[in-house]
This record gives C-alpha cells, structure tokens and sequence, in this order.
C-alpha cells in the first residue's frame, strides 16, 4: 500500500489480473487448469502476508499492567518465528526474534510483544528497519528503562536466488536504554538468548 496516499490501493480485481500477467510472463497460461485458481490464493495469500500495514502497534501495547510486586528485571521473549519479505525481491525472509525490556513500574502482556513483531514481519521489510521499528516501538509506547532486540533471519533473496548461499544467517541488533549504556545488562541479554 502507499503509505503516503492510501486511498490510490488497487482493487482486488487490478491485483488478481497482475498475478495472470506475471503467470504469462514466467511462461505458463493463466487460463490452463492448475492455475485458474491462482490469481484470487494469491492475492489472499499476500492479505495475510501483508496485514501489517492495517494494524497500529501503539494499540497492541496500549495495555499495560502496575501491580508487578517491585519487579525489576529483564523481561525477555526468545525464539519469536517471524515471517517477512524482502522489499527489494519479496520473497521470504524467514527467522527468530529476541525481544527484551527493562521495566519501569509497568510490564505489558507477553504476547503483545510477539504481536509486534509479527506487525512490522508481516510488512516488505529490511531485517535492519525491521529489528529498529520493533525497538523503537516498544521503547516508545512503554518508556522501559531499556530494551534489546535481536533478530536472526535466513533471506531467501540470498539463499535461493542470486548468490544462492543456503544456510547463511543474518543477525542484527537494536540496543537502547540500559542495553547500549550499560555492558552488564547488555551481556546478561546476550547470554539469556543464548541458553
């Protein structure tokens, strides 16, 4: 979608009818059997592969809970699957997030950090823009005393097309608060990830 005039979108119809086309490019005929279907599994595939662009993730983390006891630790999600593509080939892009916070006087249900980075995966993305939007998020809506994540990804740009290096992983990281200013919780972050 256009993020900067929304009401320009395609219609259905317009994005089923650039599948034939791109069905007819590759060589094949949209109108043989196999394929007369699969324009509309398409489309509907990338409603789903895309609907983070119709979700806010301020809501999402808008509930937040004060009677945590004095809790005071880091709070950490490890091992998030995420799904994305690669805004520059769209195809998948596929991996792990680690998404940590220091609380300040509020923590935020554990899901709705997974909700958020199934948001900003299920948009054409950069790992590196997608790893920051997380971050920056999280540190926004929640004002924690700091938050780490870190996002280990396969590309498949990279593995099944062009240089075609299966296998090779791509790790980036976002450190803000106590994370980047202080070596003790950063390195407590880096070894709880890595049990």
């Amino acid at each position: 979608m256009n993020t900067k005039n929304p009401t320009s979108k395609p219609t259905r119809k317009e994005a089923e009818d650039a599948v034939r086309t791109l069905i007819s490019w590759a060589g094949d005929d949209p109108k043989r059997e196999g394929l007369i279907e699969t324009p509309k599994r398409v489309v509907k595939s990338y409603e789903e592969f895309y609907e983070g662009y119709g979700q806010n993730p301020t809501e999402i983390l808008s509930k937040v809970f004060e009677e945590i006891e004095g809790y005071d630790e880091i709070v950490l999600v490890k091992d998030i699957l995420l799904e994305s593509h690669c805004e520059h080939h769209m195809v998948p892009i596929l991996g792990k997030a680690h998404v940590a916070y220091l609380p300040d006087k509020r923590v935020v249900g554990l899901s709705k950090l997974a909700r958020v980075v199934d948001l900003y995966a299920k948009r054409l993305q950069t790992q590196e823009t997608m790893t920051a939007q997380i971050a920056d998020t999280i540190n926004d809506v929640l004002k924690p005393k700091g938050v780490a994540v870190v996002i280990d990804a396969e590309h498949q740009c990279m593995s099944s097309r062009g240089v075609s290096k299966k296998g090779t992983s791509t790790v980036t990281s976002r450190m803000l608060g106590v994370f980047r200013d202080n070596q003790k919780s950063r390195m407590e972050f880096m070894n709880l990830i890595a049990l």
